[in-house]
């Protein structure tokens, strides 16, 4: 019989507690979720996840590539990884169109969850070839476009680069971050695109001007997306926002 609530795992990390927890929603016909909370506040819910998924879909739908070319992805942030499943899901003309995911992830721990199949989508991301982990800071990575996010391959280049980590533009789990989004740090984050590569962004928030005004500095072409999801907790829907910004050819 599984039990009504359990703790799953508790990590004291560099930025803080880390704990994965499932639990039963009596309200939703004792409904199972998993939740990730980081110092008390919410990172994630197996839930709400609607907006994670269209990260991917909108912005590997902007992404301007000859038609059947294998796209190389970059996902910044892990969660309980909704957008990465996503990205692999991806078809065009009914095959895949990912050929390759770099998922970048801060915590250890959150990689583990996945690779030992603690969370819901773990045991299928990491079985799928096309899944590489990367243990690092994504901040730090998009800063140095030289060494960039593989490894292996330096000054690699992607097609498309999908971020979810901080709660908003302004709004960001670690200050060192907040140079990321600045028209500079845009503007590096530019050079790991091929031409025609996208840049997209969730957000928890409806559309910032300030920071559209920034990418439109940036990108040929920006567009953001309020995606609504229906919210059984609070009743009624909730909302999210998915930037999009397509590098020029």
């Amino acid at each position: 019989m599984e039990k009504s609530f359990e703790e799953l795992d508790y990590c004291e990390t560099p930025l803080g507690e880390l704990i994965l927890r499932r639990r039963k929603i009596p309200m939703l016909e004792n409904q199972m979720v998993h939740e990730i909370i980081l110092n008390g506040e919410f990172l994630m819910s197996s839930l709400f996840y609607v907006v994670e998924e269209a990260l991917a879909d909108l912005g590997l739908a902007a992404v301007e590539v000859p038609e059947g070319e294998k796209l190389d992805v970059v996902v910044g942030g892990l969660g309980l990884g909704y957008t990465a499943a996503a990205a692999l899901r991806n078809v065009g003309n009914g095959n895949p169109r990912v050929g390759s995911l770099s998922v970048v992830d801060y915590l250890e721990p959150v990689i583990r969850w996945h690779q030992s199949g603690m969370v819901p989508l773990g045991a299928g991301l990491s079985a799928d070839p096309r899944t590489r982990y990367v243990e690092g800071d994504f901040f730090a990575l998009a800063a140095n476009p030289q060494t960039g996010f593989h490894s292996e391959s330096p000054g690699a280049r992607f097609h498309a680069v999908l971020l979810d980590i901080d709660h908003t533009p302004q709004h960001w789990l670690n200050p060192r971050h907040a140079a990321f989004y600045t028209v500079e740090g845009l503007q590096t984050l530019r050079e790991h695109l091929h031409p025609g590569g996208a840049f997209a962004m969730w957000s928890d928030e409806s559309p910032d001007e300030e920071f559209c005004s920034r990418l439109r500095e940036v990108f040929e072409r920006v567009e953001a997306t309020v995606v609504s999801f229906p919210n059984p907790i609070r009743g009624g829907e909730s909302t999210g926002t998915v930037y999009v910004a397509v590098s020029g050819r």
